[in-house]
C-alpha cells in the first residue's frame, strides 16, 4: 500500500484501541450513510470488520459490504416501496436468533438506524427478546445528500431550524403546519406522494416559487440533483425519470446551490 491508502491503514490502526469490540451475542444496530463507503464512521466500520453476521437493507451499496470480514453471514432484507419486502417481524425474529446462537450480529441500515429507519422498533424487539444491543449512528441521508448536492442543511439569515419529515404515508403529516413554519424541510421516501406533498404545502403557505430539489442515489455514481420551484418539481420529477432512492428538500436554503457551484466554477476558470 502507498499514498492515501497507506495512511488510511495507518490512521486506522492508531485509532484502533479507542473503537468498541463486539461481543458474542449483541446485536449492533449502525448506520450505513447515505450511500458511498466513504460515508462510513470509523465505529461501524470497525463493527462491519468484526460481526460474524451482517443483516443489511437494500439501501446499502455493495461496495460497503465488501468491509465484511471473511465469512461473514450476510442477510438481505430489503425494503423497496413497489417491491418484495422482507415483513419487520420477520426481520425482527431473525435478528433474535442470530443473537441467540451466539453470534456478533450486525444490523446495517442506510443513513441513520434512528431516523426514520425502524431502529427504534428493532431494539424493541431485541430488549424484550433478552439480546443485548446498541446503536452506532450513521451519516443520516438528509445531511448526506444535502452535502453532496451542495445544499447547506443550514444557514445564517435563510433558517432557524431544519424539519425532517416522512413522506413514505403523505396523508399523515399535517404538511400545512410544517410549511407555516417558514424553515427548511427535507423529506424521506416522498418521491411517490411528491405531488400530494407539495400541493398540501403550497395550501399551507409556501409560495409556488419556493425553492425546491429531488436528490436521488445521494453520494452514488448515479447520483440526480433537480432543481426547480415547489410548484413544477413534481411533474419535472416525473418527466426526468428520478427513480427511488430519493430525498426532496423544500427551502430557501436550496438557492444556496446555484450560487455555490457558480463560484466554484469561476474560480477554477480563474
Amino acid at each position: 500500500m502507498s499514498g492515501p491508502v497507506s495512511a488510511l491503514a495507518e490512521a486506522v490502526a492508531r485509532l484502533a484501541p479507542d473503537l468498541p469490540a463486539m461481543r458474542p451475542g449483541e446485536v449492533w444496530l449502525a448506520g450505513a450513510g447515505p450511500g458511498r463507503a466513504g460515508c462510513l464512521t470509523l465505529e461501524v466500520a470497525a463493527a462491519l470488520a468484526q460481526a460474524e453476521a451482517v443483516v443489511h437493507d437494500a439501501l446499502v451499496d455493495p461496495a460497503v459490504l465488501r468491509g465484511a470480514a471473511a465469512g461473514a453471514e450476510l442477510y438481505p432484507v430489503g425494503k423497496r416501496r413497489g417491491r418484495p419486502s422482507t415483513p419487520q417481524g420477520e426481520i425482527d425474529a431473525l435478528l433474535i436468533r442470530l443473537a441467540r446462537r451466539g453470534l456478533r450480529v450486525l444490523r446495517l441500515k442506510g443513513g441513520d438506524p434512528c431516523v426514520f429507519g425502524r431502529g427504534g422498533d428493532e431494539a424493541l424487539a431485541l430488549a424484550r427478546a433478552g439480546a443485548p444491543f446498541r446503536f452506532l449512528p450513521g451519516v443520516s441521508s438528509a445531511f448526506g445528500a444535502l452535502a453532496a448536492a451542495r445544499i447547506p442543511a443550514t444557514q445564517r439569515g435563510m433558517s432557524r431550524a431544519l424539519v425532517l419529515a416522512t413522506g413514505h404515508e403523505p396523508e399523515g403529516v399535517d404538511w400545512g403546519a410544517l410549511a407555516r413554519t417558514g424553515q427548511p424541510i427535507v423529506i424521506y421516501m416522498g418521491l411517490a406522494g411528491l405531488s400530494a406533498i407539495a400541493t398540501a404545502l403550497i395550501a399551507g403557505g409556501l409560495p409556488p416559487e419556493t425553492p425546491a430539489a429531488v436528490i436521488a442515489s445521494a453520494t452514488l455514481a448515479e447520483e440526480r440533483v433537480l432543481v426547480a420551484d415547489l410548484g413544477s418539481l413534481p411533474a419535472r420529477a416525473e418527466a426526468e425519470g428520478l427513480r427511488a432512492p430519493a430525498l426532496a428538500v423544500v427551502g430557501a436554503i436550496v438557492g444556496m446551490r446555484a450560487e455555490l457551484m457558480a463560484l466554484a466554477r469561476a474560480e477554477m476558470g480563474a
